[in-house]
């Protein structure tokens, strides 16, 4: 079998993490597929899809997990071609994994297999809350996979994020 998840991972944190790691369980290969990949600094965007790739590869590779492609996927910002759009940058897949409604169904109105995979603390583990400990300087590094971490410090992504709060104003 071979699955799709879709994120924007912004940042990969342990509850994609977990849900990756339980879908690659069950499945002979996973798709995933960045979401947004041309959205990169802004506040709610602040990673590039080229430095998602390196979170998401990285951490899924220290649990010795390889049964994954990474494909990222610009927006169309068109519902009723968006999933021939993401059909056409990945492989055929027998079934998709997503908690997101519209998501789900966009490809059930094509078709395809759709599950929910188990959510794991939501509430912590979103990536809107880890922006906002990141930018006030709290503990964030607990809620994301070590890689993610060693990724951020590598492209100064803090500084990053302090900057694009910054207004010229």
């Amino acid at each position: 079998m071979r699955a799709l998840y879709i994120g924007r991972f912004q940042p990969y944190h342990l509850g994609h993490h977990a849900v990756i790691k339980e879908i690659a369980s069950e499945a002979d290969e996973v798709i995933i597929c960045i979401g947004s990949a041309q959205r990169s600094h802004e506040l709610d965007n602040p990673f590039t899809a080229g430095e998602r790739y390196l979170m998401i590869s990285k951490s899924l590779r220290d649990e010795g997990i390889s049964n994954f492609y990474i494909v990222p996927i610009l927006d169309v910002n068109w519902n009723a071609v968006w999933v021939s759009h993401v059909e056409s940058l990945m492989p055929p897949v027998d079934v998709v994994f997503t908690n997101n409604p519209l998501i789900g169904r966009l490809f059930g109105e094509k078709g395809y297999e759709v599950r929910a995979p188990s959510l794991f603390n939501r509430k912590e583990y979103s990536g809107t809350e880890i922006r906002r400990q990141m930018l006030n300087h709290e503990q964030w590094g607990g809620l994301v996979p070590k890689a993610v971490v060693e990724v951020v410090k590598e492209i100064d992504g803090i500084r990053r994020m302090e900057n694009l709060r910054r207004s010229d104003t």
